[in-house]
């Protein structure tokens, strides 16, 4: 059987829209990544999805079917039954008196005409059935449609009495697999056991448990992550693996006792993130070439700063994507090690044989590395061995907790760090937080005036002259929130010979974040900014994660 991938692969180079280097590489990096040759070419903005879904459609000379624009509601793509749907990865498009339009990856199947008028045209008023041509993650996402909430699915399991535990925990992995999912939360109460996902960075509600099936899930997960199951009250850490039909993700495990019982939060590890490129991340090019200059010196410090959840770690695995080559030898130490990179030596804090970051990399060093990653500088010991590392030879990244990047240097000169090791070190500091994205699929533009913009108070002066703004409307593909995926808003302070004067005086921050402004540094806020008017995220999203400077 002709695969589907290679029918578009050939179209698009026999037709001129793609090169042959364009479709080596993009083959190169569907094997690696796992992805797709049609997903790189949309991802390298080499084609649009519509240029695509029209050049296949013209091929098998039928119409083009956009599912983006034109979502089909859940009634009528329930007309299908779902095995059908999926054996033919076909929809009902378009529905009338006199017309039924499918959509479909593959409308050169034989017979699929005819098994259509079957199941389709089953009263006596007769209705023609064209076909259309659709990409198939179009048709996948329309598809949720066949997905019961997991509420349901969780008393259609009771209900059967078989394998209670298992099929929960198995429903809980596949939605949060589909959903890009980076957190599940099982939290119990009184009678029930709430299950929240937090999807791009929000939480919400999916499903409730009875309390009593509780126990046996709760033993479940701690066997799998090898955690102990006789212990109810101590803070537990685990891992493991979720593996069905090919498809796996690694998961942390934390277990925490509460008043009301255990508690388990599971980070999901999604392997996207460890292919991330700078660019990927949201980095600006001026902000790449700081970052990618700093990271070619044969020593230094680079730090990445933000709370907890702001993608400091996937920001520095991405840098390193980039050193990792055989000649050069990186060694990183974190609590914990969130993904495994060929080609690193990574190493796991562990409290209970007294490996810390201090004492683990004073270890490294003897090690020989040309890099180091150090997860986070925590305390005096730390940054002090940090600094000293990175002043005898080695350039070492770091992540640290402070509110913006200006705040970082009067922190580590707090944690006794001489100041003229640290304006010696230091190359670059960069703060960071997450936004969501508007959903590409259900995007549109929505005129503003400036009265309308006045609520947001001051954030309206970076937006004045601005007539349209983006929002999303809410469809199938980004479950219906208007966002999908998240990107990073930075603020970076290139360490320059001026700002390594200025450190030598023991400055405030103030004085540290006039000094980066006169020379061209933007903040948090107005990096987010340029994303709002470029149609990345809202405004209220931005607001909801970083507020205008004071000056």
């Amino acid at each position: 059987m002709v695969n589907k991938e290679d029918i578009i692969k050939d179209l698009l180079l026999r037709r001129g829209y793609v090169t042959a280097e364009n479709i080596a590489s993009a083959e190169d990096f569907a094997v690696k990544k796992n992805s797709t040759v049609i997903r790189y070419l949309i991802d390298q903005e080499i084609l649009t999805k519509d240029i695509i879904g029209q050049a296949v459609a013209e091929e098998f000379q039928v119409p083009y079917a956009d599912l983006n624009s034109n979502q089909p509601p859940k009634a009528q793509v329930l007309l299908m039954p779902q095995d059908f749907a999926r054996r033919h990865m076909a929809l009902v498009f378009q529905y009338d008196d006199k017309e039924i339009v499918v959509a479909t990856d593959a409308p050169h199947q034989p017979n699929l005409l005819a098994e259509l008028d079957a199941l389709l045209n089953r009263s006596e008023a007769k209705r023609a059935i064209k076909l259309a041509y659709s990409l198939q993650e179009d048709l996948e996402a329309a598809f949720v449609h066949y997905r019961e909430s997991l509420s349901v699915r969780f008393i259609d399991i009771i209900k059967d009495q078989k394998r209670v535990a298992p099929e929960i925990i198995e429903e809980i992995f596949e939605d949060a697999i589909l959903y890009r999912v980076s957190d599940v939360h099982f939290e119990p109460q009184d009678a029930e056991v709430l299950v929240r996902f937090r999807i791009d960075g929000v939480l919400r509600e999916v499903g409730r448990i009875p309390r009593e099936y509780y126990e046996n899930i709760l033993n479940r997960v701690k066997v799998q992550a090898r955690l102990r199951i006789d212990d109810h009250f101590s803070a537990q850490d685990g891992a493991l693996r979720y593996e069905k039909n090919g498809a796996s993700v690694d998961a942390r495990v934390s277990i925490m006792p509460t008043l009301e019982g255990e508690k388990i939060a599971i980070r999901l590890l999604s392997e996207y993130v460890r292919n991330l490129s700078l660019k990927d991340l949201g980095l600006t090019e001026d902000n790449q070439k700081i970052l990618s200059s700093a990271a070619e010196k044969p020593f230094g410090m680079i730090l990445v700063t933000g709370p907890t959840g702001s993608g400091k770690t996937t920001t520095l695995y991405a840098l390193l994507k980039i050193l990792n080559d055989p000649e050069v030898n990186i060694t990183t130490i974190e609590d914990p090690v969130e993904y495994r990179i060929k080609g690193l030596n990574q190493i796991q804090v562990n409290a209970d044989t007294n490996l810390t970051f201090a004492d683990g990399l004073r270890s490294i060093v003897r090690q020989d590395p040309d890099i180091i990653l150090v997860g986070e500088i925590r305390d005096n010991a730390t940054a002090e061995i940090s600094v000293n590392a990175a002043l005898t030879g080695h350039l070492l990244f770091s992540t640290f907790h402070a509110n913006d990047a200006p705040t970082s240097i009067p922190r580590l000169l707090d944690m006794d760090v001489e100041p003229f090791l640290l304006a010696s070190t230091l190359k670059v500091i960069i703060a960071q937080r997450l936004v969501r994205r508007i959903c590409e699929s259900c995007r549109y533009s929505v005129s503003v005036t400036p009265a309308e913009l006045k609520p947001i108070g001051r954030a309206a002066e970076y937006l004045a002259g601005q007539t349209n703004l983006y929002r999303g409307k809410g469809c199938n593909v980004c479950g219906f929130t208007g966002y999908k995926g998240r990107i990073g808003i930075f603020e970076f302070i290139d360490v320059t010979p001026e700002m390594q004067n200025l450190i030598l005086k023991n400055p405030s921050t103030s004085e540290i974040w006039a000094l980066a402004r006169s020379q061209g540094a933007r903040s948090l806020f107005e990096d987010g900014i340029f994303k709002v008017i470029a149609g990345v995220t809202t405004i209220d999203e931005l607001m909801r994660v970083a507020e205008p400077p004071k000056n």
